[in-house]
């Protein structure tokens, strides 16, 4: 290898040989097809998420049914015209509470009727039992004949803890003693103060209690009207004879009996 020296410069100069880069064969160029549309199937599925792509999707839905040339007149007008939209808004209210209301009242009227019916039936039921009530106040008797009324209901006395609860019949002792009206002899015996006692149920529950008996005559069971139940005296808490009657709603607390007499058509 060769080398020279410069004066001017000073500087030496080496001389080596210049290493020329191989030639690298070159591919040829192709065209860049895939990378374009990866692209853009992945921007599509991208837009596709935000909702930027719903135009296509958009366009492939059915197309909407044909608008009228009417309706499409009713809504510009309604769009144009607030009033008109207001008037339209309370007519559809309006027609919406007018429906209401006549739901309301066909069930109202359905639950008329059925109540009517219900009295209806009621009433049919009742019949039977009206009926029998009328004959046996046609048929009620006065529980003594020959007597006088002595000391009346709710009256203070000397033989009673409170107020008189009943309606004395005086009369002489072992005078008849009759069931006032149709029912059912419950019980008969001796009942303290009460003396001889003989208690009628009536078909309505009603009680008729018959006290200060002599002696009890009742038969068992049911009994007409009339049927003797004992006689007159003055046991229990008595000092003179007479009957005791006493008139006792529900087998409750005793009721004034004449009221219940009179209701009878009994005026004792």
């Amino acid at each position: 290898m060769a080398s020279t020296y410069t004066e001017s410069t000073g500087t030496q100069l080496l001389d080596h040989p210049v290493e020329t880069e191989p030639v690298r064969p070159r591919l040829p160029r192709q065209a860049r097809v895939g990378a374009p549309l990866l692209g853009v199937t992945a921007m599509t599925a991208a837009l596709g998420a935000t909702g930027l792509a719903a135009a296509p999707a958009q366009a492939a839905a059915p197309a909407p049914a044909p608008v009228a040339a009417a309706d499409e007149a009713s809504e510009g007008l309604l769009a144009a015209d607030p009033g008109l939209a207001l008037a339209a808004r309370i007519l559809q209210q309006a027609d919406g509470q007018r429906t209401a209301t006549e739901e309301s009242a066909r069930v109202a009227a359905a639950q008329e009727a059925e109540a009517k019916h219900a009295d209806r039936r009621a009433e049919t039921a009742a019949a039977p039992e009206t009926a029998a009530t009328e004959a046996t106040a046609a048929e009620a008797v006065l529980p003594v004949a020959g007597y006088r009324l002595a000391d009346p209901s709710a009256q203070p006395g000397a033989h009673w803890a409170h107020l008189h609860t009943g309606l004395d019949f005086a009369a002489r002792t072992g005078t008849p003693v009759t069931a006032v009206t149709a029912g059912t002899v419950t019980s008969a015996g001796w009942s303290g103060t009460y003396g001889y006692r003989v208690i009628q149920t009536l078909p309505d529950g009603t009680e008729l209690w018959y006290c200060h008996l002599s002696r009890i005559a009742a038969p068992a069971g049911r009994v007409a009207p009339g049927t003797v139940l004992g006689a007159v005296g003055a046991t229990g808490n008595a000092t003179t004879p007479h009957l005791h009657l006493e008139v006792r709603p529900g087998g409750a607390a005793p009721v004034d009996p004449l009221p219940w007499l009179h209701h009878l058509g009994l005026r004792p």
